[in-house]
């Protein structure tokens, strides 16, 4: 008698196909980020490559995978973004090239949405309100 293992559900990490996926995801977009002009001044002088790292981490952790985050939390990380005029306007743009990173990789549109959720649920910290 086989007894049905009861799995947990596999994180969002997971599904759209783990480290390297998210690798791949920050790298095109940072990409389409500085690439962009309503945004890309917030990123003038910034370290990419720390930037990158520390931005693979958060989305590690936030879509469920291992916790190695170890940055500011959302308010105090954007709170000099803010001053310098970061607002609703920015936080859409940078949720369309999200959009598009994960469309370009083929990732399903269930799991873009689902991607989505979870960046906008950080707006209000990142917005500091």
């Amino acid at each position: 008698m086989s007894q049905a293992v009861n799995a947990a559900p596999k994180s969002l990490y997971d599904r759209i196909g783990g480290d390297a996926a998210v690798n791949a995801a920050v790298d095109i977009f940072y990409r389409k980020v500085l690439a962009d002009d309503r945004i890309n001044r917030f990123f003038e002088g910034v370290d990419m490559d720390r930037q990158a790292a520390k931005q693979k981490a958060f989305l590690t952790m936030a879509f469920g995978g291992p916790h190695n985050y170890t940055g500011a939390d959302m308010r105090r990380g954007h709170a000099h973004l803010v001053k310098n005029g970061l607002n609703d306007s920015h936080f859409d743009a940078v949720m369309e090239n999200l959009a598009a990173t994960l469309t370009e990789l083929n990732v399903p549109a269930a799991l873009i949405a689902e991607a989505a959720k979870i960046a906008e649920s950080t707006r209000n910290d990142v917005l500091g309100r």
